[in-house]
């Protein structure tokens, strides 16, 4: 067995998925210092099952998850894979390759895996027991386990050595064994707890059971004297019920012959009624129409007057008008006159404003042009004089700079020179540089490429994995819940279908009577199997239907006689029997008023489904019971009638005729009535639900093959991947160097490039200034003569003009202020115009609406005198026919008279009979009533006995006695049992049973107590034993250890002597161990004293010792020869070939002489900061070199 492999991602430093290949030898895993070489121990460590992040260098497990660096997020999850090569079999599976897997997510979220299924911690610790394999081992050994062999305390050793001593798995087998133990002595002290509560039940249920037997016995005295007294009282409610009927017989005829005279009387009666009732029709309608006639005669002479008022008030309103049109004519006219007058005045004043309005516009143009002609001298003045200033400065500045300039150009050609030599000796340089970057940029890219085509493709098949992994997640996921659903539904109707084949919950007589339905084709059935109704109805009928529901029905008399001989015969208790063929319907109560009453749904037999030969049987059992919604609707209607009507709500409320209600919790939640249908259901649903199963099975299946095919393409992928990323670093570390030498040619005359490009500037822009400055200085000496001369002429010229702008200000004021008076009289005059406009066309406005209003009211006049003459025409017709309507009301009240008088005699015969046939009605209601008392207390009593005995009237006859003929003696005995009951108190009536059952636990228990005593001293037994065994084994071992630790010894350090020793006085099994050195020319000492390379090389010494002895099928060895000088490095490795025979060596270092020993080596470095990649060695060779100068 060997390690052939070791896969991590997102494993601390290790962010991408990194494969390393190991085969037999010694592997070497080298690289600068923090390139995350410790990290692969650790991830193996980690895989193994290391709990501790202590020891993993984290501070919690989080830690383990890669962090992110500047340019990368952080990752989601840690993931190591170590595979194992197992054809030899030494680990106990049944696999020629063990892969063992660990993830754990941020979320806290963790799995393992053994060969890609889902597995425990311990299943793995199980796995590599007594291999020397795993986090306490010795197959992983850093440079922490080397300081803790050295320094740890003696008995923080042990672990070493006892999987050296191969006693690990004895120790864990004790720990096993002692956690067994301690869990039987806790079941010991609970039975105990239990027996000695048992005892003290025992005495206590011992009375209760004596006290149910006398409980019983008075309850078949009182059973005895109850149904006798049920006899008694049924016999006289019969014969009650016999003299009733005769009675409402007879009431009932008279009824009848009583309500056909009525009848006839009703007709005449009526007949004369409606004769009265259309005269008086008539009266009311003729009455009406005069009082209305004699209305509007009043409206309409009323109507008159109100025109006559009118007409009078248009004529004085006319008169008005006439005398304001007058007054209006003489307004107008005068204010024509002024209007005329102030248009005059406003023509004279329009000739002198336009001539003002011409001098004004003249003055301010001259102004204007005076000013401007000012503004223009006096700037050319102050121009002139600035442009002399600015002349007189600049020439000083020009002789100055032309000195300066001649200074800068020689020093100026002397620096360029000497750059440019410096430039065409670095250009040379990165030329050749450039060529050599080109070829590794296009190798680069390539490789970039074909790594974005594999991780593309890894992306999407991952994608797929996880989407196809969930899909089977959930799909198993759902079918455990329909399988779980299945079980539960098959098992509840299996359970339905024996209950319903053995009818459980049916009295033993009737389970008897059942099994012999096969055999006698006259039993048809319980009534629960021949009635079928809706679920929300269940309650209620099974409430109405109360013990009747467990009655048998046959086909005929002979048939329920001779079951009752078979019960007899065989003394299986009692059954009522239901014969078709002598039940007969009762009347229902579907036609009487109490169904329309709220909340009523209906009769109860109509409520149920039933063949039509049972019709009669549902009549007889449930025609008259009401059902309704609720209890308070229920209650409602029983005081409505009095308590005379049977009465079950959908809950199951019962109320009685007489008053008496029965409700309450059922003891359970199933129903005779709904297990039929239940079962129907029950077997649709378990069909639906196992072909949902197989289908998601089937889909399952599909979905895993495709997962193993994915995984197969990405394996191929993963290698390929792995291959191009190898080239990518390699290509990546080159280029990069091949970039920083380039970047440092560049450097190397840069500067000397920008220096020489800004000496061509400044020298250009010398000789530009030196240039210029020389041309500006003759100039400026013409421009200052030119500028004074100028100046003289223009101060002439100013003075000119400021005295002839005084003279025209003056002027130009006197005809503003004669303006200004002209322009306010033109605003009054046009004011005083549009007043008096406005004025004459109000006037004339009002005159026009006058005249309007004149014609308007000539109009009215003639039409209200013609309204007049209408009405007075209306007038007449209305008093004509006031006086025929009193003739004919006259008429008619005399033939309604007489109508009367015949009336009133059929009236009076009428209510006579009305009376009769009331107080019959009243008879027959009451003897009903009395009959339904009398058949409700038969009921009553009937379901009492049924309730509490399960007896009918036919049984009760069997155990009639005719010493109890006195009802009224029997009910005082009757009362003294129940007394005597009631005195015993509460009763426990299962006390002789819960007596027996505790007896026998009591004795069970007792018996498992002396077990859990022998199991205790078994236990004991097998702790002594293991002890036993591990003290043998581990002295045995310890010798062994102890002889090739000092002969490794003297080989390692080329003589001395090593030893190994127990602490006295302690345990074996426990004691702790003390390492002893004593290196070539040297006393023996302890470790503390030697110096740091003597203890590591006598740590490794004991490991070499340990491997010879029990060699682990792979050891990881992380720098632990760190601490040793170059000829002990020569040694330990020399000795580590000698090792390999057995065992398979992962050695993680940076000195060479470990490297040179090496079969093969692996290359770690952080090209991007923070994440370590695997590289070719060639690579970080020069790295290596460096950490080593550093140390």
């Amino acid at each position: 067995m060997y390690l052939k492999s070791i896969e991590v991602q997102g494993f601390k430093s290790f962010a991408n998925k990194i494969v390393f290949d190991f085969h037999n030898g010694i592997t070497g895993i080298v690289g600068p210092n923090g390139s995350g070489k410790s990290n692969v121990a650790d991830a193996v460590r980690w895989v193994l099952g290391e709990q501790s992040a202590k020891q993993l260098r984290g501070a919690k497990m989080e830690d383990v998850i890669f962090a992110g660096t500047e340019a990368r997020k952080p990752v989601g999850y840690a993931y190591v894979s170590i595979t194992l090569d197992n054809s030899d079999h030494a680990l106990a599976v049944d696999y020629d390759e063990v892969t063992v897997t660990r993830k754990v997510f941020r979320s806290g979220e963790s799995e393992y895996q053994m060969n890609g299924h889902a597995c425990r911690l311990k299943d793995i610790t199980e796995l590599f027991y007594d291999t020397g394999i795993g986090k306490e081992g010795y197959s992983i050994i850093g440079q922490g386990q080397i300081d803790k062999i050295l320094s740890g305390k003696p008995e923080e050793r042990r672990e070493l050595f006892d999987e050296a001593a191969g006693i690990v798995k004895f120790k864990r087998r004790k720990a096993a064994a002692i956690k067994k133990l301690e869990h039987e002595r806790d079941n010991l002290v609970r039975v105990n707890d239990i027996l000695s509560e048992l005892e003290k039940q025992v005495g206590p249920l011992e009375k209760q059971s004596e006290k149910a037997r006398e409980y019983l016995r008075l309850k078949e005295d009182l059973k005895t004297r109850d149904v006798n007294a049920f006899l008694l009282e049924s016999d006289k409610i019969r014969e009650d019920l016999t003299a009733v009927n005769e009675k409402i017989s007879i009431a009932e005829n008279e009824f009848l012959q009583a309500n056909a005279e009525y009848e006839s009387t009703r007709a005449e009666y009526d007949s004369i009624e409606s004769k009265l009732s259309e005269v008086n029709g008539r009266i009311e309608s003729i009455n009406t129409e005069l009082s209305d006639t004699e209305v509007e005669k009043q409206r309409l002479e009323g109507q008159i007057n109100v025109f006559a008022e009118q007409i009078k008030t248009i004529e004085a309103g006319n008169r008005h008008f006439s005398e304001r049109i007058a007054d209006i004519d003489k307004d107008i006219e005068q204010k024509n006159k002024s209007l005329e007058d102030v248009i005059n005045q406003k023509d004279a004043l329009k000739d002198s404003l336009a001539e003002f309005e011409e001098k004004q516009a003249e003055n301010d143009r001259k102004h204007e042009e005076i000013t401007a002609q000012i503004e223009d001298i006096s700037s050319k003045i102050d121009a002139n004089q600035n442009k002399i200033y600015d002349i007189l400065n600049e020439k000083s500045n020009i002789n100055a700079d032309n000195q300066r300039f001649k200074t800068m150009l020689e020093q100026l050609n002397i620096k360029k020179a000497e750059l440019s030599s410096r430039i065409i000796q670095g250009k040379s340089q990165e030329n050749a540089q450039d060529s050599v970057i080109s070829s590794l940029e296009n190798k680069l890219k390539e490789t970039e490429n074909t790594i974005a085509e594999y991780t593309l493709s890894i992306e999407h098949k991952n994608a797929a994995v996880a989407d196809n992994k969930q899909k089977i997640a959930d799909l198993n996921s759902a079918a455990d819940k329909l399988s779980q659903q299945y079980h539960r539904e098959k098992s509840r109707l299996e359970s339905l279908i024996a209950i319903t084949e053995k009818y459980d919950g049916y009295g033993n007589s009737i389970r008897k009577i059942m099994e012999l339905k096969s055999e006698n084709e006259g039993i048809i059935g319980v009534i629960a199997d021949i009635i079928k109704v809706e679920k929300k109805y269940e309650t209620a009928i099974e409430t109405a239907l109360g013990g009747t529901i467990q009655n048998i029905v046959t086909d005929n008399e002979n048939t329920a006689k001779n079951l009752i001989a078979y019960l007899k015969e065989n003394k299986f208790g009692r059954a009522t029997f239901l014969p078709l063929s002598s039940i007969s319907g009762r009347n229902t109560i579907e036609k009487e008023p109490c169904m329309n009453e709220k909340g009523v749904i209906g009769v109860a037999s109509s409520l149920v489904r039933i063949s039509f030969e049972y019709e009669n049987l549902a009549k007889y059992l449930l025609g008259r019971i009401l059902v309704v919604d609720n209890i308070d609707n229920a209650l409602a209607i029983a005081r409505k009638y009095k308590h005379s009507l049977r009465i079950v709500t959908l809950e199951g409320e019962q109320l009685n005729p007489g008053g008496s209600m029965t409700g309450g919790a059922f003891k359970n939640a199933g129903n005779l009535l709904g297990r039929r249908r239940e079962i129907e259901e029950l077997k649709v649903n378990t069909t639906n639900v196992n072909k949902q199963f197989n289908d998601t099975k089937n889909e399952i299946a599909e979905l895993r093959k495709l997962v193993a095919s994915i995984r197969e393409e990405l394996d191929v992928l993963n290698k390929q991947m792995r291959e191009a990323q190898l080239n990518k670093n390699t290509v990546q570390l080159n280029l990069k160097q091949a970039l920083s030498k380039k970047s440092e040619i560049i450097d190397s005359y840069k500067d000397s490039q920008i220096q020489v490009a800004e000496i061509g500037k400044e020298i250009e822009s010398v000789l530009q200034q030196q240039s210029l400055v020389s041309g500006n200085l003759e100039n400026l000496n013409s421009s200052t003569e030119s500028s004074q001369k100028e100046i003289d002429e223009l101060t002439s010229l100013l003075e000119s003009k400021k005295q002839e702008e005084a003279k025209h200000l003056t002027d130009s004021e006197h005809v503003k202020i004669e303006y200004s008076s002209l322009l306010q009289k033109e605003s009054f005059i046009d004011e005083n115009k549009s007043r008096l406009e406005s004025e004459i066309s109000r006037l004339n406005q009002e005159k026009e609406e006058i005249k309007q209003k004149q014609e308007l009211t000539a109009g009215d006049v003639k039409s209200k005198q013609a309204e007049i003459e209408d009405v007075n025409i209306l007038i007449k017709n209305a008093a004509k026919k006031i006086s025929e309507c009193s003739l004919e009301i006259t008429k008619l009240k005399t033939q309604r008279d007489a109508m009367n008088s015949s009336h009133k005699v059929f009236f009076e015969k009428r209510e006579k009979l009305n009376g009769h046939i009331t107080d019959l009605d009243k008879e027959v209601y009451r003897l009903n009533s009395g009959k339904e008392k009398l058949e409700e207390s038969s009921d009553s009593i009937t379901d009492y006995m049924w309730s509490e005995y399960e007896l009918t009237y036919s049984y009760a006859l069997e155990l009639k006695n005719p010493e109890f003929d006195n009802l009224s003696s029997l009910k005082k005995e009757i009362h003294s049992l129940k007394t005597a009951i009631k005195n015993l108190g509460d009763v426990n009536v299962n006390a002789i049973e819960e007596y027996k059952e505790v007896n026998e636990r009591y004795i069970f228990l007792k018996g498992q107590h002396d077990d859990l005593i022998e199991a205790e001293s078994s236990l004991t037994q097998v702790i002594e034993e293991l002890d036993n065994g591990m003290r043998v084994q581990f002295a045995q071992k310890f010798e062994e250890i102890k002889k090739e630790f000092d002969k490794v010894f003297k080989e390692l350090f080329g003589g001395g002597r090593g030893t190994i020793e127990l602490v006295e006085g302690d345990d074996i099994l426990e004691a702790g161990i003390v390492i002893i050195s004593q290196p070539p020319g040297k006393k023996l000492q302890n470790m503390m004293q030697l110096s740091g390379g003597e203890k590591a090389l006598t740590a490794i010494a004991l490991l070499f010792a340990i491997q010879n002895l029990k060699p682990s099928p792979f050891c990881l060895l992380d720098e632990i020869e760190a601490a040793l000088d170059d000829s002990n490095v020569g040694r330990f490795a020399n000795y580590l070939h000698k090792l390999t025979k057995h065992t398979q060596f992962i050695v993680i270092t940076h000195r060479r002489g470990t490297m040179s020993a090496a079969d093969r080596l692996y290359g770690i470095t952080m090209q991007e900061k923070g994440v370590s990649t695997l590289v070719s060695v060639d690579l970080i060779a020069n790295d290596l070199d460096k950490d080593n100068k550093k140390e």
